[in-house]
């Protein structure tokens, strides 16, 4: 970075086609060669409050922060004006952010709680680290062009056994070294898997979050408690390695996610099964290697099977409102052969099996709605003290501000009744949970994602037209306002 000083009225006079400066929060810009390439047009360089000017508001009216921090912009700062500095204080990676409620009390400066030791303090820092590092860019790119979570990503992430800690606490962990020794397996606790949760709006890609491993989540735990140990001794190492991949397929194009009406028969053969019947909307389905399958059985019951991808078994990418990456599929199993082995629990009781997760899911599936909106508040809490409307900032207006209050009000009670539910798994056996918590969870889930779409509704109000823009300043919240259903 150059450190050349420049005067005010140095830069004034760079202000024409061919020599033309600007500046940006105090830092000194020459876009002589990229004015050309602007995509709003040379004309709106050559304004007379941008050209050789302070353009640090008309900047931000149009631009994130992060615009500047790209190389090829970047590349275009030769200087700071002399005496000021930077009124934009950038967040370093891993960091808390200090816009107010940007982060749950207990990360605020200042505030206590009685959920949170000194262990989960340092495990979000090394989480959100690892998260803004290794999974944010891959995220973003993946967002984009629809493919799969990269593979170094789940590298990585078996590094450092974070694909075993999304499971939560339990006998898996048991032998492993979490996050190179942070936290030992028998410490680690439900509050350290809310963190791992929620640390994952910083991702801002709702497809990507379910296309990174959210199969697994949900398709793993119950081969891990009640699969045959040959059967849990050959897929956990490989999914926990992250080379394969595993999927939950329920739902079903006529019964939905009605249990009850599934129609995907499983027969009873020699040595096993043979089964026959379609899946719909199943998540990580298009790459899953692994399918934890609820199937009708030929007494009217319910079998639940693990089907290994192979003859018989095709999967279709479905087109959703957010991306592929997720790979949400149609599958197809043509009279596939499934051994006797890969029965979950026990014949015609698959119904226990499905269920027995449901608490946990619907959990996890809170905790990150919750910092979903919370990254949503940060980001209008942002915007309006950046934008000015008739000579003012917008939250001047008294109409923004009642609608900040209810997005913060709304995020700050979901969090502590999460945090609340969350101090009662850790102190019950998971017996005691399904008996107590079901209906806890279920609530909080439904109340925790209808704001979620109140919210939504609001950012999109606060950011106008950007708010309906799949880039530039509002590209968040276009992202959020659109996907934010698949939570509820």
């Amino acid at each position: 970075m150059s450190a050349k000083l420049f005067s005010v009225d140095e830069v004034a006079k760079h202000n024409k086609e061919g020599d033309l400066w600007v500046i940006i929060d105090s830092k000194v810009y020459d876009l002589s060669k990229f004015a050309g390439m602007h995509p709003g047009g040379l004309a709106v360089l050559l304004d007379d409050e941008v050209a050789g000017q302070d353009a640090t508001e008309a900047f931000f009216g149009l631009h994130r922060y992060e615009v500047l921090q790209k190389p090829q912009y970047k590349r275009l700062m030769i200087g700071s004006i002399q005496g000021q500095k930077s009124s934009i204080q950038a967040r370093p990676v891993g960091e808390i952010s200090r816009v107010p409620y940007a982060e749950p009390s207990w990360l605020t400066p200042g505030y206590f709680s009685p959920y949170y030791s000194e262990s989960h303090r340092k495990f979000q820092k090394a989480i959100r680290k690892f998260m803004e590092e290794v999974i944010v860019p891959d995220a973003q790119a993946r967002e984009e062009d629809g493919k799969r979570a990269s593979q170094h990503v789940f590298d990585e992430m078996a590094k450092l056994e974070i694909i075993a800690m999304r499971l939560g606490p339990g006998q898996h962990l048991k032998g492993r070294t979490l996050m190179s020794g942070l936290v030992k397996p028998e410490e680690f606790d439900y509050f350290h898997e809310l963190i791992m949760g929620q640390e994952t709006a910083h991702m801002a890609a709702r497809g990507y979050q379910d296309g990174m491993g959210g199969g697994t989540y949900i398709g793993l735990p119950p081969i891990i408690n009640f699969g045959k140990p040959a059967l849990r001794d050959k897929i956990v190492p490989e999914v926990f390695s992250g080379k394969k991949f595993c999927a939950l397929a329920i739902s079903e194009a006529f019964a939905g996610s009605d249990v009850a009406g599934l129609k995907c028969l499983s027969k009873k053969v020699d040595g096993g099964y043979r089964v026959t019947g379609t899946k719909k909307w199943i998540t990580n389905g298009t790459f899953a290697d692994y399918f934890t399958v609820g199937c009708r059985t030929e007494q009217g019951g319910l079998n639940v099977l693990v089907i290994e991808r192979g003859e018989g078994v095709e999967t279709k990418a479905i087109k959703t409102s957010y991306s592929p990456t997720a790979g949400t599929a149609y599958i197809t199993f043509d009279n596939v052969f499934v051994p006797a082995d890969n029965l979950l629990g026990e014949e015609n009781k698959g119904l226990h099996v499905i269920l027995s997760n449901f608490n946990h899911e619907r959990w996890g599936m809170t905790t990150a709605a919750i910092a979903n909106q919370r990254f949503i508040v940060e980001e209008c809490l942002k915007w309006v003290s950046q934008r000015k409307v008739f000579g003012k900032p917008l939250h001047s207006q008294a109409v923004i501000r009642s609608k900040l209050a209810a997005m913060i009000s709304r995020v700050e009670a979901a969090q502590n009744w999460l945090e609340h539910v969350t101090y009662q798994m850790n102190n019950m056996k998971y017996k005691e949970q399904a008996d107590r918590l079901a209906g806890p969870i279920g609530l909080l889930k439904k109340f925790a994602t209808e704001t979620a779409q109140e919210t939504a509704r609001d950012a999109v109000q606060i950011f106008g037209g950007r708010g309906i823009t799949k880039t530039g300043m509002g590209k968040f919240i276009e992202h959020y306002h659109r996907t934010v259903p698949f939570d509820a």
